[in-house]
């Protein structure tokens, strides 16, 4: 059974926690939606061609306006697509049955997939052979961009930074230009720049006392601070390097504020506070 309709009781387990499994496509509809009518027969057929590659599960809105509400459905028909529990797409209205399998095709699990969890768990276990299964799953399925991705964290970890960044910059602009990948850019050019330093925390707070107006120094200091989570002191370093020099390495002290909110979600407490210092220091 392919294709189920599910209510606000049944939405947790049939589509929450069944996303965990399998893509689920999730139809907002409504008995007198014209188009609604259109769409539906196209997704049911796809559903059955697909042989259980993803659920459909159809919600009628007018019954379940609760759902609709928490999903911010304002118009029908809504699909949204969820995989481990949150939406990695959506589209509005109705879209031709090609569009359609190219939308699906992007979020739905693979053999590839399986293959490249099996050798990420293989190297999270100090298995660094695994990396050759990694180059030859991503060159069998280059349309697979999150295991690209996947990849790229792995070079990033060895320290193959020119490699991942290659990686990168050969997404699809629609992908490169999200909010993971723009993530990934940043983190990249910090590990790269904290690399090249070579310096440990402790030298370069030293250096940096002997030397207070070297705004190098200070962005070298952000920078590992950055490869050790410790995002706070380097947004204050970052700050700093803006109150000093604006242009500074074209701008990189608020550049450099920016890409840190990237590589935090762009929300949060943190990110917030910042936003505000930076702003009152522009204004």
């Amino acid at each position: 059974m392919y294709s189920i309709d599910v209510s606000r009781d049944t939405f947790a387990r049939d589509v929450i926690h069944a996303s965990t499994q399998q893509l689920v496509l999730v139809d907002f509809w409504a008995p007198w939606c014209g188009p609604c009518k259109s769409l539906m027969p196209v997704l049911e057929s796809l559903a059955t061609s697909y042989q259980g590659g993803f659920i459909l599960a159809k919600v009628n809105i007018d019954e379940q306006q609760a759902l609709a509400q928490e999903y911010a459905v304002r118009s029908v028909p809504t699909v949204k697509l969820i995989k481990n529990g949150q939406v990695v797409d959506e589209f509005l209205g109705v879209l031709s049955e090609p569009e359609i399998r190219t939308l699906i095709d992007k979020h739905i699990s693979r053999d590839s997939d399986k293959l490249m969890q099996t050798a990420i768990e293989k190297y999270k276990q100090g298995d660094r052979d695994c990396i050759q299964d990694m180059i030859e799953i991503v060159n069998n399925d280059p349309d697979n961009t999150e295991n690209r991705i996947l990849y790229v964290n792995v070079l990033m970890n060895e320290k193959q930074y020119a490699d991942a960044k290659s990686i990168l910059e050969s997404l699809p602009a629609d992908i490169k230009g999200s909010p993971e990948v723009s993530a990934l850019f940043g983190q990249l050019e910090f590990l790269a720049t904290a690399n090249e330093s070579g310096a440990d925390v402790d030298t370069l707070l030293k250096q940096l006392a002997d030397e207070p107006d070297n705004n190098e120094l200070r962005y070298q200091l952000s920078s590992l601070y950055i490869t050790q989570s410790n995002f706070e002191q380097a947004l204050e370093l970052f700050l700093d390097i803006m109150r000093r020099d604006r242009k500074f390495n074209d701008d990189a002290g608020r550049k450099g504020m920016i890409k840190v909110f990237e590589m935090l979600g762009g929300s949060g407490e943190l990110v917030s506070r910042y936003r505000q210092k930076m702003a009152s220091m522009l204004n």
